[in-house]
């Protein structure tokens, strides 16, 4: 399964954007459009980059008007980041896009193939929610 998801994501993380951003750039505004508004402290665990590092994207991505730093309402010494609607507008361009691109491939599958896959599609997502849940 490892390897199978791994070859599958190889592909899907490079197929082309209507937006080109880095990888890292890219995963953010992903993790902000799933999670909401997080602190900076979680982003660098989330995206296994540094402090400074993150300070610095987010930095850029506010500059872009991509995201906006805000207070945190438990912690008034806190920033929370989170999207701005041109930030959901990357995020959503990006996933049409991936849509259009995998819709092709899709078509070529045999019917038992879709069913397959339509089926294992639960079992996906409960793995994914259980990684998080395991971040968080």
């Amino acid at each position: 399964m490892a390897a199978a998801v791994e070859r599958f994501n190889g592909y899907y993380i490079r197929l082309p954007s209507v937006r080109k951003l880095s990888f890292t750039t890219l995963s953010v505004l992903h993790t902000l459009a799933e999670r909401g508004p997080v602190r900076l402290g979680e982003l660098t665990a989330t995206e296994q980059v540094t402090q400074p590092a993150i300070t610095q994207m987010i930095t850029k991505l506010e500059a872009e008007g991509l995201v906006e730093r805000l207070p945190d309402p438990s912690d008034g010494r806190a920033v929370l980041v989170r999207l701005t609607a041109a930030g959901r507008t990357v995020v959503a361009d990006r996933r049409n896009d991936r849509v259009a691109r995998l819709s092709p491939l899709l078509d070529r599958l045999t019917t038992a193939e879709r069913a397959a896959l339509a089926a294992a599609l639960p079992v996906l997502e409960r793995l994914a929610a259980l990684a998080q849940s395991d971040e968080g």
